[in-house]
């Protein structure tokens, strides 16, 4: 199973993106020295720091014209990765 399960793209990471900052969305189990490992055989760069947080899935609630569905986004963990001084990863060239 995969350690690295796809890029974090949004307007916040784009600026972080500049600054050697890079965010990915990892498997549950994994922990920070199999996610720094992972970035560096897959991407081929020096690790600086990793940083990790779960993110609870929120509730969702949806009203059809015969009841009231209610359920659960799944919950997801997030890797914040510094890359040493002066490198940097295409997450665009995939794309």
């Amino acid at each position: 199973m995969p350690v690295l399960k796809k890029p974090v793209i949004n307007e916040k990471f784009a600026k972080l993106n500049q600054q050697g900052v890079y965010g990915f969305i990892v498997d549950k189990g994994a922990n920070k020295i199999e996610i720094k490992k992972a970035v560096e055989t897959m991407f081929g760069v020096n690790v600086d720091s990793v940083n990790t947080m779960i993110s609870i899935g929120k509730v969702k609630n949806r009203s059809t014209k015969t009841r009231f569905i209610s359920g659960r986004k799944s919950s997801y963990k997030k890797a914040i990765v510094t890359l040493a001084k002066g490198e940097t990863i295409d997450i665009y060239a995939a794309i």
